[in-house]
């Protein structure tokens, strides 16, 4: 489960680029196994005034926390290749403001202490998981 929360300062995303951001996150995920309903994105627009970046005001910033649940990356060149890709994936936000600051970083959790819906999800490669990704949906199994 890929939880993407991003903090970002007023007037960074605009309605159709959250739509557009979370989407495109999702759509990754989809084409890595993933059901689509286990990427879940939270935009947190923060006030200017409530940012700091090494103890000063930013005024334009976005700062990306995401957790991985439900698949761990195998070794250091996997990692390097998802840090890239979520620059690649945020670069065209990034564009559109003269120098914010930004930043992201990624846990892995342990999915043994994840649920959905009251269900530990189904071991990766499962049919019981590939019912999940067909279906989109949480079922017993």
């Amino acid at each position: 489960m890929p939880l993407w929360t991003i903090h970002h300062t007023p007037g960074f995303f605009t309605a159709e680029g959250k739509r557009e951001l979370a989407r495109s996150i999702t759509d990754h995920y989809e084409k890595a196994g993933l059901p689509r309903f286990y990427v879940v994105v939270i935009f947190n627009e923060t006030r200017s005034g409530d940012l700091y970046v090494g103890g000063e005001q930013t005024d334009t910033a976005l700062r990306v926390v995401i957790d991985h649940i439900a698949r761990r990356a195998a070794d250091k060149d996997h990692r390097h290749r998802i840090a890239h890709w979520i620059k690649s994936i945020l670069s065209p936000y990034l564009e559109a403001h003269d120098n914010p600051h930004w930043e992201f970083h990624v846990d892995e959790t342990s999915e043994d202490l994840w649920m959905i819906n009251g269900l530990i999800p189904p071991s990766m490669g499962s049919d019981a998981e590939k019912r999940w990704v067909a279906d989109n949906a949480v079922s017993a199994y």
